[in-house]
C-alpha cells in the first residue's frame, strides 16, 4: 500500500493551528451486488474549537435514517462521539468503525480493508469570497468484514464495498459553483474515483482523482465529460461520464440512480459541521423515500447517491455523490455528446 499520510485523526491544538482547521472522515458500505442498505458515516475532529461530531445516513429501499450527534472533544477519548467509535488498526490499510445502539435501530461491528492505494491531493480554491479552501483529500476503496444489525436482524457484510474519504485542513467553499461531482464506481478490479466541480458557466474550476487498481496501479485521472439527467428537483436519474488517464486510457462509464437517498443534509452538510453545540448534543429524524425530500427541499442539495455502474460489459457500485447550484443563474450542461 502506498504509506506516507499520516492516517490517524489530528486531536491535538497547536500554536500555528487555524482556528476552522478539522480533521475527518468518512466511510460508505452498501453490498457488492446492490444499492440498497447503503450506510455513509463519519466524523470530524475541530481541536482549535473543542469539537468533535458525527453523522450516521442509513438508506433503506423506502426511507432515509439520519443521526447527527456532537460534543466536546475534551470530553472524549478522542476515538469517538456518541454511539460511533473508530480505530485506526493500520494506517492506510484497516480500521476498525463500531455503531452502538441509537435512534436508527442500526449497530455496526466492522473491519475496513483497503484494496488498493488511496489516491491523495490537495484542494485549493480561492472563493468568491476572497476566504481560500486549503485542505489534504485522500480517498481509497476497500472492502469490509463484520456485521450490520438493523432493526434487530443481523447481517454478515463480509466482501461488501466501501469507500474511504479523508480530509484535512481548512475548509470553506462558498458561492460561484455550479456543479459538484464525487464519484466513487468499484468494479472487481478497480475504482474510479475523482473530484469534479465547475463553476456556473461550466467551466472546471477543480478535477482531481486516479483509476486505482486493485494490483496496486494508480492512474491519474487527466479530463472528465459528463453527461447526466436530472429531474426537475435537481435529483440524479442516470448518466454517463467519459474518463482520461494519464496512461492514455479512456473509459465510459454509465450510472443509474434509481434507488434514491443518500441526502447529506441528513449528516449535517451544509454547514452544520464544526459547530460548536455543547456536550452530549444529538439530532435524529427520517426522510420518506417518496419525492417530497430532495435536493430542492434541503439545506444542503449534496447527494451521495448509492448507483450500480456499468462498464466495458462489467456492473460496478458505488456511490456517486452530486450537487447542482440552486442559484436561478445556473442551469446544467452537459460537456459530453
Amino acid at each position: 500500500m502506498t504509506d506516507g499520510f499520516h492516517d490517524a485523526l489530528v486531536t491535538q491544538v497547536t500554536a500555528d493551528m487555524p482556528e476552522r482547521f478539522f480533521d475527518r472522515f468518512m466511510f460508505n458500505l452498501h453490498p457488492d451486488n446492490g444499492t440498497t442498505p447503503s450506510v455513509i458515516l463519519g466524523a470530524g475532529i475541530y481541536p482549535p474549537r473543542n469539537v468533535v461530531d458525527g453523522f450516521v445516513v442509513l438508506t433503506t429501499a423506502t426511507e432515509q435514517r439520519n443521526l447527527r450527534v456532537s460534543t466536546e472533544h475534551d470530553s472524549t477519548d478522542a476515538a469517538s462521539v456518541g454511539p460511533l467509535r473508530w480505530e485506526t488498526v493500520e494506517d492506510n490499510v484497516s480500521w476498525r468503525i463500531c455503531l452502538g445502539k441509537n435512534k436508527t435501530g442500526l449497530e455496526l461491528d466492522l473491519l475496513w480493508h483497503a484494496r488498493a492505494p488511496y489516491w491523495l491531493g490537495s484542494v485549493d480554491v480561492t472563493n468568491t469570497d476572497g476566504n481560500l479552501t486549503s485542505f489534504d483529500h485522500l480517498f481509497q476503496p476497500g472492502r469490509y468484514e463484520g456485521t450490520f444489525t438493523l432493526d434487530g436482524t443481523t447481517t454478515d457484510v463480509t466482501g461488501w464495498y466501501g469507500l474511504r474519504d479523508r480530509s484535512r485542513g481548512v475548509r470553506t467553499m462558498s458561492g460561484g459553483q455550479g456543479l459538484h461531482i464525487w464519484y466513487q464506481a468499484q468494479f472487481p478490479d478497480r475504482t474510479f474515483g475523482f473530484l469534479l466541480v465547475e463553476d456556473r458557466r461550466g467551466e472546471r474550476i477543480l478535477l482531481e482523482g486516479a483509476v486505482m487498481h486493485d494490483d496496486g496501479r494508480i492512474d491519474d485521472i487527466t479530463d472528465v465529460r459528463h453527461n447526466l439527467a436530472f429531474t426537475t428537483g435537481n435529483d440524479l436519474v442516470n448518466g454517463t461520464v467519459e474518463i482520461k488517464t494519464a496512461d492514455g486510457a479512456t473509459y465510459r462509464v454509465d450510472a443509474y440512480a434509481s434507488t434514491g437517498g443518500g441526502y447529506m443534509a441528513g449528516g449535517g452538510y451544509g454547514g452544520h459541521h464544526g459547530k460548536v453545540r455543547g456536550r452530549d448534543f444529538e439530532e435524529f429524524d427520517v426522510y420518506p423515500l417518496d419525492g417530497t425530500v430532495g435536493p430542492k427541499t434541503l439545506d444542503s442539495a449534496l447527494t451521495d447517491r448509492c448507483c450500480a455502474f456499468e462498464w466495458n460489459g462489467q456492473t460496478g457500485y458505488g456511490i456517486f455523490e452530486f450537487a447542482l447550484s440552486r442559484s436561478a443563474s445556473y442551469a446544467y450542461r452537459p460537456s459530453l455528446v
